[in-house]
Formats: structure tokens, C-alpha cells, sequence
């Protein structure tokens, strides 16, 4: 079956989501994304691969950490950059989608970052634009997140680069998150041997199993002994209805205390995709304290995304154009 994702040689044409793509893609971008990490640490903190491109930023649903983060990462590589608030442009008053697809590509835009409220809504663009332009997936409805989970999971090579070892729990959300659905997919791929996910069954999709995880209920079993807590935010925005009881019951029984923690192995690391809500999903003395890696995440997500955006482009780094740096655990 064809993968849209993917062009007749194999190679990346777009990135919608990490379902489906093989193991040397993933492979691929996070390599790309290490030679890229280097960039923000120069005093011209740009590389001239995407030089005479333009990327549309479509975000028909608010993120400003992804927005921004994107928006970053193209003008380090010498992009034009559109951002486009859709809330205020034509959409508001009765353009299509693809009406607004339509009249970027007749500006000669190269790339579009799209983020929606619907699932599907990148792949329909991808469908629908021709075969020099590029489409990413900045996240649509519950479906998926596909540079989170890189990150997510460039951010977990750094710090535990041996991951046929590793012993990772999500907790939370799980059942309206787009960034889990990519991270097991990702985590999966790249052969992490046990992924968990701990959260109350109001919170987890019908037969998750599937999926390839261990469920647990109980939170204080599910991160016994694990390498990697990834925190989920509550997902109240998307959720109908009455599932939990109330955010200060749910931090009792599922929020990330010192306590809980130390369940895990000593060295473990936490992460969270972000926003954060302290208090609720994670207290603040392990949201800051020493085995948090919640701030690198989002460095790295720069780099994840000029990955991205150079392997679709056809440029890749050089020696001199990307340096390599090393992460240390905590």
C-alpha cells in the first residue's frame, strides 16, 4: 500500500504522522536533528538550506509554543516565514481550506505547517497540493502530533541513548492526546521494549493494547522501576462531559509527586509536552527539580523541526553548516 508520506524512492515527501514510517526515516531525523542542535549555541544562529523557500505557518488552532518553535527553526534555516492567523484572514469570512491553500500556492509557497482542530486536516492538504510542495503535520485534532514525538523521543536518546533498555511509562490524557499516539508509535518503531501508559479508563481508548502497551490503572505500579515518565497535559478542552471527578482529585490519584517519582529508577527522567498544568499533572518540585528535562524538550523541538523541514526540502547539513552536540544525563 502506498504511504503518502513518502515518495516512489522512499524518501519524505511529508510528514503527517509516525504511523506508517519506517524505521530509517526516524532514524533520519533525529541524526539530521542532532547535526542542527549546535546552531542556537552560534552568534549567527542560521544555516542557508531552506535560502529562497517559503513556509506558510497554517495554524487554524492556537499553540504558541509550536507556532513558535516552527517559526524558529525556518528562519534558521534562511526561510521566508508566513504566519498565518487564521482566525482574523478569509477563513472567518467563509473561505475554504483549500481556497487558502490555493492562493498561498499562487504566492509560490514551498512548505505549509498546519495545524487544525480536525483530524485528517494535513492530509488532505497533502492530497490536494502538487508534488514540489511539502506538508507537516503540526498537530490535528486527537489524531496526531508527529514532531512532538520526535522531539519527545530525540530529547529520550540524549539522556538514555540505549533504548532497546528502556522502560517508558505516559501517563494521563492518553485518550485525547495526539502526542501519545505519536510517541508509542515512535517509541514502538525504534524497538523501546515495554511502553506504559497509566490513566484512569475514562482516559484511555477502547483496546489500547493494541497498540503495543501495558496498561495500568494503578500509577504507583505502572512507573515501578521505569527510565522515562512522559507526562500528559488534561486534554479539557476536548473532552465532553464529566470524566473526572476534579483536578484536584485526579493530582492525588494521577498527578507526579517527588513521592510517586522515586518509584521509578533513580536516574529516570520526566518529561511533558507543554503547556503545563502544575498542580494538576505534575507538581512544581519535579517539574523543576533535577530529573526534569521539560526545558531541553523544547530546545530540541527546534532542531527536530529544521530536521524536518531540510530532509523534505533535499538539503541536508554539512560538517560546517551543523555541529553535533552531546547531551548528558541527569
Amino acid at each position: 500500500m502506498n504511504n503518502p508520506q513518502l515518495d516512489t524512492d522512499g524518501r519524505l515527501r511529508h510528514l503527517l504522522s509516525i504511523e506508517g514510517l519506517p524505521k530509517k526515516i526516524l532514524n533520519q531525523i533525529l541524526d539530521t536533528a542532532e547535526s542542527f542542535v549546535g546552531v542556537a549555541e552560534r552568534e549567527v544562529k542560521k544555516v542557508p538550506l531552506l535560502r529562497g523557500k517559503t513556509v506558510c505557518n497554517l495554524f487554524f488552532e492556537n499553540s504558541t509554543r509550536t507556532r513558535t518553535t516552527f517559526e524558529i527553526a525556518a528562519k534558521r534555516l534562511s526561510a521566508d516565514v508566513i504566519s498565518l492567523n487564521v482566525g482574523t484572514s478569509s477563513q472567518s469570512k467563509g473561505e475554504t481550506i483549500l481556497d487558502t491553500v490555493d492562493n498561498l500556492i499562487a504566492m509560490h509557497a514551498d512548505m505549509f505547517v498546519v495545524r487544525h482542530s480536525q483530524s485528517g486536516a494535513a492530509h488532505f492538504i497533502a492530497k490536494h497540493v502538487p508534488d514540489h510542495i511539502h506538508v507537516i503535520n503540526a498537530g490535528d485534532g486527537r489524531h496526531s502530533h508527529p514532531t512532538q514525538g520526535l522531539l519527545d523521543l530525540f530529547t529520550i536518546r540524549k539522556y538514555k541513548p540505549e533504548l532497546h533498555n528502556l522502560r517508558v511509562a505516559i501517563v494521563g490524557d492518553v485518550l485525547h492526546s495526539r502526542v501519545a499516539r505519536s510517541e508509542i508509535h515512535a517509541l514502538t518503531t525504534l524497538g523501546v521494549p515495554e511502553v506504559r501508559v497509566i490513566a484512569p479508563k475514562t482516559l484511555l481508548p477502547a483496546q489500547v493494547e493494541k497498540l503495543g502497551v501495558h496498561v495500568f490503572h494503578d500509577i504507583k505500579a505502572g512507573l515501578k522501576d521505569v527510565d522515562v515518565v512522559m507526562m500528559l497535559r488534561l486534554q479539557n478542552e476536548r473532552m465532553n462531559g464529566a470524566m473526572l471527578p476534579s483536578a484536584q482529585e485526579y493530582f492525588k490519584t494521577y498527578g507526579l509527586t517527588q513521592e510517586k517519582l522515586s518509584l521509578a529508577k533513580p536516574d529516570a527522567i520526566v518529561l511533558h509536552p507543554g503547556p503545563m498544568n502544575r498542580g494538576v499533572e505534575i507538581d512544581s518540585s519535579v517539574a523543576d527539580g533535577a530529573q526534569s528535562v521539560i526545558l531541553p524538550q523544547v530546545t530540541y523541538g527546534i532542531a527536530i523541526r529544521m530536521a524536518v523541514m531540510a530532509i523534505l526540502s533535499g538539503g541536508q547539513p554539512s560538517a560546517s553548516q551543523g555541529s553535533t552536540s552531546q547531551g548528558t544525563g541527569s
